[in-house]
């Protein structure tokens, strides 16, 4: 981010994404959210003497599975460490990752910059490792800091960027690119209000155009993409506003106060803790052979920038739209379940996004649990396609699917909503206007023939809506012409 005031922005971020696996990277207790505090716990992911790790394959799969969407280099032979450091909540005393030999290298992020253009972030590295436990620090009325051990020995992948990024936005962009290839992927669900995503940011300022690498700061935990802009954006006010009145911007760790809405600092250079990394000796070398590895590759689902150029060239829409329906791979299987059924790529579409995602977002309900499948929505389209309801009739009906979960044909039928087509009905309905507005009658022979639309509006009314536009204007016509 180059100001007014001539400095650019540097930013590199860390993601700790949790795998999608029934058990622990190390033992064999069960990886849930929301369980009763320290329920899922044994003498491994505590760290008892004598208990020794095994590694979890579903937890390697995951993790070449996203190596392998982010474009990374998933290596033969990679290798798990010791990071030795004290924290309440992790009993072992070290956390078990890796460092040196990690499980890949390389990797691109491709995400949405401004007016349509595509940016890029390079990938530093992947690597698996456990988390530690959670603390629950005191609250109004409570003595204690309270430890719920859960979580310990739940598998990550730790996704480092290089440091590619040069504004808020542009972090903000990266990470819902990167969350929504993990999930397409299925590797990791992305709820970070259950801390299955993790965000720390590294932010640095300097001179615009200086290739000299300024001092960077590192955010620690964020745990939303708005907190992590909100943070980022904060902190680089902030040592502009140190460099401009002459002073030093230290090298330090700083955690996000959301109700201050200010980064506030943790510890600084000096107080680092030195991790000491040491091989795990109870683990041997991950070893990967490349057909295993080419395995994974081809069971890879096609992802969201694949999917989204296809829909513009397959369906005939807009990249805006495609973008919007392959946001999720849950919502971009919808859209296609509906236009298998109902050929029309754009329509679809424009029912999709005006009618449902407003609800879904409304109500915060995902698309899997929608209350209107694909094939009811592609029945409602080509009913109004066919004449059979008219389009007002039709979004009046879709809004009852989605409130009462009843399919389509049993609304209309219920409702008497079906389109009246008999001409003779009509007829008499037009004969009503017609006599009860004898002076528009006059004025649209007289050459207002604007008041055509009037009319029409007129008898739709008295039909409630139910008489075939087309035919209602045509008839019309005959008798005005006639009369």
């Amino acid at each position: 981010m180059t100001g007014a005031n001539g400095y650019e922005t540097v930013i590199g971020l860390e993601v700790h994404a949790q795998l999608k696996t029934e058990t622990k990277i190390f033992c064999g207790c069960r990886s849930a959210y929301g369980a009763e505090p320290n329920s899922l716990t044994c003498p491994t992911c505590l760290g008892l003497p004598g208990a020794l790790p095994v590694l979890n394959q579903q937890a390697v799969v995951c993790a070449a599975r996203a190596v392998l969407a982010l474009d990374g280099t998933v290596n033969p032979e990679s290798r798990f460490a010791r990071k030795s450091y004290f924290y309440p909540d992790l009993p072992k005393g070290y956390q078990i990752t890796q460092y040196e030999h990690p499980l890949a290298v390389g990797g691109e992020v491709r995400y949405p910059g401004r007016n349509g253009t595509r940016k890029s972030c390079r990938l530093t590295r992947i690597h698996l490792e456990e988390d530690a436990g959670k603390s629950i620090h005191p609250e109004r009325g409570q003595l204690h800091t309270r430890l719920d051990f859960n979580r310990c020995g739940v598998p990550l992948i730790e996704i480092v960027s290089e440091s590619d990024i040069r504004s808020p936005e542009d972090a903000y962009g990266y990470l819902l690119t990167l969350k929504q290839i993990l999930q397409y992927a299925d590797v990791c669900a992305g709820d970070m209000e259950k801390g299955q995503l993790r965000v720390d940011a590294n932010v640095s300022v300097r001179v615009a155009g200086a290739d000299a690498t300024a001092t960077r700061t590192e955010i620690k935990n964020l745990n939303s993409f708005k907190a992590v802009r909100r943070a980022i954006a904060f902190e680089v006010r902030r040592q502009i506003g140190v460099t401009e009145s002459g002073g030093k911007v230290d090298r330090a760790t700083l955690f996000w106060d959301e109700s201050a809405q200010a980064a506030k600092i943790m510890r600084t250079k000096e107080q680092s803790p030195d991790y000491r990394y040491l091989a795990e000796p109870d683990l041997a070398p991950l070893v990967l052979s490349e057909e295993w590895i080419e395995e994974i590759r081809r069971q890879l689902p096609e992802l969201p920038e694949v999917r989204a150029g296809r829909f513009v060239k397959q369906y005939g829409i807009g990249d805006h739209d495609a973008a919007v329906l392959t946001q999720s791979r849950g919502l971009a299987d919808y859209f296609e379940a509906v236009v298998r059924d109902f050929p029309d790529g754009r329509t679809a579409s424009n029912w999709i996004q005006t009618r449902l995602l407003g609800y879904l977002n409304d109500s915060r309900v995902e698309i899997e649990n929608c209350p209107v499948t694909p094939d009811q929505m592609a029945g409602l389209l080509s009913a109004v396609r066919t004449g059979r309801i008219s389009a007002a009739t039709a979004v009046d009906v879709f809004r009852q699917m989605l409130t009462t979960g009843n399919d389509f044909q049993s609304i209309i039928e219920e409702q008497g909503l079906v389109l009246i087509e008999d001409e003779s009905v009509i007829g008499r309905i037009i004969d009503e206007v017609l006599a009860g507005n004898p002076e528009n009658v006059a004025a649209f022979k007289a050459g207002k023939s604007a008041l055509l639309t009037f009319f029409v509006g007129q008898v739709m009314r008295n039909s409630g809506g139910q008489a075939d536009p087309q035919v209602v204007r045509r008839i019309l016509i005959e008798k005005l012409e006639a009369g």
